[in-house]
């Protein structure tokens, strides 16, 4: 599922085991996706809180977390990202967007590939075993979904736009 679909909607309540989850990372994807579109640089740099998170902050994180697990534990390929990085001077709104919409069509095929829930990846990321797919969908459904309530507030904090 890509986040270019704007129309993506969580699956009907007897999708298979694999396409729940994977559904509704995409329909989370897409909303944080839409709570960048259209705004601008400038607006998507603010920080709404002293942390310093941003919606460009966030998308960052994202790419950055996506990759880690899909790309480099689970598929055992590339190098791990900073996952607390600051958007760089050059990273723009639509820059950020286009980067993360790829690094998920790169997790997607990841995802797509695997036919068995159970099987683990190829290394951990974390001082555990390497975890199963199942652990990551469900993992980057948590994580996606946190950070697209904080995309939630920033956006209605730039603009009072609200809902998804």
């Amino acid at each position: 599922m890509s986040t270019e679909r704007g129309d993506v909607r969580p699956p009907s309540g007897n999708a298979d085991e694999k396409t729940t989850p994977v559904t509704f990372l995409a329909y989370l994807r897409e909303a944080i996706a839409a709570k960048v579109q259209g705004v601008s640089d400038e607006a998507a740099r603010f920080a709404g809180v002293p942390s310093g998170t941003s919606l460009l902050r966030l998308l960052k994180h994202l790419i950055a977390v996506e990759h880690n697990w899909f790309v480099w534990a689970y598929h055992g390929d590339g190098s791990l990202m900073d996952d607390n990085a600051f958007p760089a001077g050059t990273d723009t709104a639509a820059s950020l967007l286009t980067e993360y919409r790829e690094t998920i069509r790169r997790c997607d095929r990841i995802i797509a590939t695997c036919h068995d829930l159970d099987r683990p990846g190829a290394r951990p990321l974390r001082e555990t075993e390497p975890p199963s797919m199942r652990w990551l969908l469900v993992h980057m459904i948590g994580e996606t979904a946190r950070h697209a309530g904080h995309a939630d507030i920033l956006r209605e904090q730039i603009d009072g736009s609200t809902g998804r």
